[in-house]
């Protein structure tokens, strides 16, 4: 959470709702810390909106670069290192696949105005470049292990 947004117990928002709503005059967020869940976060609609703005703006702009003639994907190949520092660990033919796959689903999650697949896809390809910054574990994960145990059942039709 960073320094402009508040923090307060759910709870206040129940019991002082109008003070609490007040903090989002000085703030363009209100964090609602919960015991029994997972933390929520509070803003008012045209702040929202604004931010979906931004993230639509920057995807536009991103797949633009991204698309132009070849020195586009190079300048994508080039700037993703200084984004996203592990994608260093990750063979050029990954990274290239990465670049494409993140200007993709960045455009597919904003036509539908849902981060989420984004959020995944980050978290895949940075898992993906843990594995080949540890020699050890990417020999474990490829290794061929000599048997081929056939096709796993669907997990459906085991009762």
């Amino acid at each position: 959470m960073s320094a402009q947004n508040s923090a307060v117990n759910f709870s206040e928002l129940v019991n002082k709702n109008k003070q609490t709503l007040a903090r989002l005059q000085d703030s363009p967020r209100l964090l609602l810390r919960r015991r029994d869940g997972e933390d929520l976060v509070l803003t008012t609609a045209s702040r929202a909106e604004q931010d979906q703005t931004v993230v639509s703006a920057a995807t536009r702009m991103l797949m633009a670069i991204a698309r132009r003639d070849p020195g586009g994907v190079s300048l994508l190949l080039d700037i993703l290192p200084e984004a996203f520092p592990w994608v260093r660990f990750l063979p050029e033919a990954d990274l290239h696949a990465f670049a494409v796959e993140l200007v993709d689903t960045m455009r597919a999650a904003d036509s539908v105005t849902n981060g989420a697949a984004v959020a995944q896809l980050l978290v895949a390809w940075q898992h993906t470049a843990e594995v080949y910054s540890d020699p050890e574990l990417l020999a474990a994960l490829t290794r061929d292990h000599g048997s081929d145990y056939g096709p796993a059942p669907d997990p459906r039709s085991v009762a």
